[in-house]
C-alpha cells in the first residue's frame, strides 16, 4: 500500500480514469488484506466472499460492508491501547449509532486528506470562519459526534473564529457584527449543516431584521437535505434565500459520511458532486447489487484508502443516487462525478441537520 506521508500529497482531481480505476485497484485490494489480517470479523467475511482477492480484477469486485454494520458491531483493526479517539454518527433517540474507531495515524490522515480536497475550494490560506451553529454542540472531545466531528473536523481551515448562534439556537447578532466589522473586506469561510443553517441561521436574520454583507462569503454546508426536500425547499432555493438575506454566492455542498471521515465529495461550481483521488463511488443495482451503468440510478457504494483503523474502506450506503460522468465536468475536475437523490425508502434519518430536528 501507499504510504500514510505519501497518500495526502497526491493532487485531490489530478488522476484520469483508467490511472486511477488501476491505482484504486491495487490499493483497495492490499487493503482488504490489511484488515482481513486485524480484523478478524472483517475476514470471516472476506472469506465467505464469492470473488478472491487475487482474482479481483478491478475493486468493484471486492467486497462491500452495509454500513449499517457499524451499528450492529465494533469492527476495529487496531489494539484497544491504540485507539485514539471513537466518533459516533447521528441517531435520534432510540436508534443505534455507528462507532468509529480511530488510531493517531488514520486520525492524522484523514485530517490532511480533507485539508487537501477542501483546500481545492477555499485556496491554501486560512480564513476567518463563521460557524453557523452554537459552541454547545462540541462535548466531550474524547466521543465525536458527526455533527461535533463535523465543525472540528472544518475548523482547521479557520484563522479566527465565531459560532453564529448562541447555546439557544439564536442568531447572536452582537458577535457576527463584531467578527465582520473585525474583518471588513475579507474573504469569510462559512460552514454548516443545511436545515440548521436553514432553520436557524437564515430564519434568525429574518427575525432580527439583520441583513450582514457576506458577498465575500464563501459556505462549505452538508447533510439534512431530506427535511429541506419534505418541506419542499430545493437546492435553488437554499441558494436563493443566501443570496437575499446575506449575499452569500459562492455555495458548495459536500456529500460525506462519518464511517468515512475525511473523505468528502465535494460541489464544484456547476452543481456536480466530485469524488476526489483518494475515493470513488460506484452505483449499485439494488435488485442484484451489480453495478449500474452511467445515469442509472442505484445504491451508492463509496470506496476509499483513508479507513486503516477500522475496515470501512469499501461501504454500501443507504443513499440512492447516479454517476453523471467522469473526467469531463465542465470545471475540469478529473474524476467521476454524480448526485444524490435522497435516502432509499424505511432507511433511518442519519444526517447531522435531520437528527438534530427529530430531537428537537
Amino acid at each position: 500500500m501507499t504510504d500514510l506521508q505519501t497518500l495526502p500529497s497526491l493532487p485531490p482531481y489530478g488522476m484520469a480514469k483508467e490511472e486511477k480505476r488501476a491505482f484504486l485497484t491495487a490499493e483497495l485490494t492490499q487493503l482488504c488484506d490489511w484488515h482481513a489480517q486485524r480484523c478478524p470479523e472483517y475476514g470471516r467475511i472476506l472469506s465467505a466472499w464469492p470473488t478472491r482477492l487475487e482474482k479481483a480484477a478491478s475493486y468493484e469486485q471486492l467486497p462491500f460492508l452495509p454500513v449499517r454494520l457499524f451499528k450492529e458491531f465494533s469492527l476495529k483493526s487496531v489494539a484497544d491501547e491504540a485507539l485514539h479517539k471513537t466518533m459516533t454518527s447521528s441517531g435520534t433517540t432510540g436508534q443505534q449509532v455507528s462507532k468509529i474507531y480511530l488510531d493517531r495515524e488514520t486520525s492524522a490522515l484523514q485530517s490532511k486528506v480533507l485539508a487537501k480536497i477542501v483546500g481545492e475550494f477555499l485556496g491554501k490560506q486560512r480564513l476567518p470562519m463563521i460557524i453557523l451553529d452554537s459552541s454547545a454542540v462540541i462535548k466531550n472531545p474524547a466521543m465525536f459526534s458527526a455533527r461535533g466531528a463535523g465543525i472540528l473536523g472544518f475548523s482547521i481551515f479557520a484563522r479566527e473564529k465565531v459560532y453564529a448562534l448562541n447555546e439557544r439556537m439564536e442568531l447572536d447578532v452582537e458577535a457576527l457584527k463584531a467578527f465582520l466589522d473585525k474583518h471588513q473586506g475579507e474573504d469569510i469561510f462559512l460552514f454548516g449543516f443545511t436545515f440548521m443553517i436553514w432553520q436557524h441561521f437564515c430564519a434568525g436574520l429574518h427575525k432580527a431584521g439583520y441583513q450582514p454583507d457576506l458577498s465575500k462569503g464563501i459556505l462549505i454546508h452538508g447533510g439534512g437535505w431530506k427535511k429541506l426536500a419534505d418541506q419542499k425547499i430545493s437546492t435553488e432555493r437554499f441558494k436563493a434565500e443566501l443570496r437575499e438575506t446575506c449575499g452569500v454566492t459562492r455555495v458548495h455542498n459536500y456529500y460525506g459520511m462519518v464511517e468515512q471521515t475525511g473523505t468528502i465529495y465535494m460541489e464544484c461550481e456547476h452543481g456536480h458532486l466530485h469524488a476526489p483521488t483518494w475515493s470513488d463511488v460506484t452505483i449499485r443495482r439494488p435488485e442484484d447489487f451489480s453495478v449500474a451503468d452511467k445515469n442509472e440510478s442505484g445504491l451508492i457504494q463509496v470506496s476509499s484508502l483513508l479507513p486503516r483503523s477500522y475496515p470501512g474502506h469499501i461501504l454500501l450506503t443507504e443513499d440512492e443516487g447516479r454517476i453523471l460522468g467522469e473526467d469531463d465536468c465542465p470545471c475540469g475536475r478529473m474524476g467521476k462525478y454524480f448526485e444524490i437523490a435522497g435516502r432509499i425508502q424505511r432507511a433511518e434519518v442519519r444526517g447531522c441537520s435531520d437528527t438534530y430536528e427529530q430531537k428537537a
